[in-house]
């Protein structure tokens, strides 16, 4: 497809059904915590999107060469990328998916404020003021509620550290030759750096199995093939073809679903305080991401 300057009803469908699917993924990542280590879990992930990815781009033809220049910026995502799900899939271990997810995408705040100082002509504007200031409302709104289901200091600042690190992602895409390189290859360099870092320090957080069923085995497959592999690649599509700004704005939508799939399917019990929480910090991504309206020219005087 041809890259357009506006949205339309193709892509709102589509980042909706992306939005839906990166939050029911919250929920696989939680259930197949119970048949393996969290850490673990993320590195066959990550090593499986490799297998995928490789096998993807011989079929389309797309080169895995990366100019030096490059590889800096990919190396910082790939650590960055590790890290943040290492914290993730911790934080999921110990804690509830909406609880967690609340924090999580607060991802848009921490840009906001790095793009203020970093990127001429992304300053904060009074909506984003208002929405930096709502998010933040509803996270500490989160975090002082203690008596909430799954409550953890630990899992509370894993949350919010695998937010930060996305954030760094998103920079080093931004800020780094890393910029010139296609997708695919940006993709690669996560995936297979974050791999067997996780892996080898995967034994450090207990036991590499649990008691192991199909739907763990299921839950891993799910989010090697359907997220890490191809779930990426078609946000990286979407971005190519739709401006930054309006694919961002649909990203309050992840919070929502992971808090509702999480009440649905897992039964988790969400409190006042998290619902409030998370409607302070969708509202705020919302604002943080508004497209400014153009003003008109007005026409001169005859």
């Amino acid at each position: 497809m041809e890259r357009k300057d506006h949205m339309d009803l193709f892509g709102a469908v589509a980042l909706v059904v992306f939005a839906l699917h990166l939050g029911f993924n919250q929920v696989v990542v939680k259930v197949t915590a119970g048949g393996f280590n969290p850490v673990f879990s993320a590195g066959l992930r990550s090593a499986g999107a490799v297998v995928v990815l490789l096998i993807w781009m011989k079929l389309r033809g797309v080169s895995l060469h990366v100019p030096r220049r490059a590889w800096f910026g990919g190396i910082l995502s790939g650590l960055f990328f590790a890290f943040e799900f290492m914290c993730l899939f911790i934080a999921l271990d110990m804690s509830t998916v909406s609880r967690v997810s609340v924090i999580l995408y607060t991802m848009p705040v921490w840009l906001a404020i790095l793009a203020h100082f970093l990127f001429p002509g992304e300053g904060l504007t009074r909506f984003k003021v208002l929405g930096l200031i709502m998010a933040v409302a509803g996270v500490a709104i989160a975090l002082l509620d203690r008596d909430a289901a799954g409550a953890s200091w630990t899992s509370d600042l894993l949350a919010l550290a695998a937010a930060l690190c996305w954030a760094g992602i998103v920079l080093c895409v931004r800020i780094t030759p890393l910029s010139e390189v296609p997708p695919a290859q940006q993709l690669m360099f996560q995936v297979a750096i974050s791999g067997p870092i996780l892996l080898l320090i995967a034994p450090l957080f207990g036991p590499l199995i649990r008691q192991i069923e199909p739907v763990h085995i299921a839950g891993i497959l799910f989010q090697i093939i359907a997220v890490a592999s191809f779930g990426f690649l078609a946000w990286f599509w979407l971005m190519s073809i739709y401006p930054a700004s309006s694919v961002a704005s649909f990203s309050f939508l992840s919070p929502v679903f992971s808090v509702i799939l999480g009440w649905l399917l897992l039964s988790e019990e969400v409190t006042a305080s998290v619902w409030g929480a998370l409607a302070l910090v969708a509202a705020g991504i919302y604002l943080i991401n508004r497209r400014p309206r153009v003003k008109r020219a007005v026409p001169p005087a005859v």
